[in-house]
């Protein structure tokens, strides 16, 4: 299939797409800064481009390429945006990456509410955490709250400590209360206590 040149300024030309397959081969392919910048530019033209996108940020290096690409995806549609995509990077062992995705999802605001409230309710335990730490990074003006409904409930003690962690920093005298009911529920386990007592003594400062 033929591939049409755009100009692009007065100086540079390149070339246009016609599928998201045609994107990704010249981005691969090409080596200058820029002509990399005007692929990732037209991806999120494509189906599925913006996938791509996330796809990318797992395994480019480059900062210059990952911070261009975090500021494309942070311009999109939060209705449009691949958010549970870009939860999934705030595992990735590369903290630049992570550092990118808390900010992409910090310009989404509300719409990724759903996808923290979803994970805090499920039963997986790992999952509880890792939203724990999504509203500890994203800072949400619910985030307290969220955290304390949590907390009125949950059996485990990995997960409630995550919480209170969260809750040292962000917690209010009303919750201390909630904190020190922990110690019972969890029969006083020596790494409870020790951070109950932490967080109420931060939240007393």
């Amino acid at each position: 299939m033929a591939l049409k040149k755009a100009s692009i300024g007065e100086s540079s030309s390149f070339i246009e797409f016609n599928t998201l397959d045609e994107c990704l081969e010249f981005y691969k392919n090409e080596d200058e800064l820029d002509k990399k910048h005007y692929a990732i530019e037209k991806m999120v033209e494509f189906s599925n481009g913006v996938d791509e996108l996330v796809k990318l940020l797992s395994i480019e290096y480059e900062h210059n390429i990952t911070s261009f690409i975090g500021s494309v995806l942070s311009k999109i549609e939060p209705s449009d945006a691949p958010i549970e995509n870009i939860l999934e990077l705030l595992k990735s062992e590369n903290a630049f990456v992570r550092n990118l995705a808390i900010s992409i999802l910090r310009d989404y605001g509300k719409e990724i509410k759903y996808y923290i409230v979803k994970y805090l309710l499920g039963e997986d335990r790992d999952l509880r955490i890792f939203a724990i730490n999504v509203l500890g990074d994203v800072e949400f003006a619910e985030s307290r709250d969220m955290l304390i409904e949590l907390l009125e409930n949950e059996a485990d003690l990995n997960v409630a400590m995550t919480a209170v962690d969260y809750l040292a920093e962000i917690g209010e005298i009303e919750n201390i209360e909630l904190l020190e009911s922990l110690k019972d529920r969890f029969n006083h386990d020596p790494y409870v206590e020790f951070g109950v007592n932490s967080a109420i003594k931060s939240i007393k400062g």
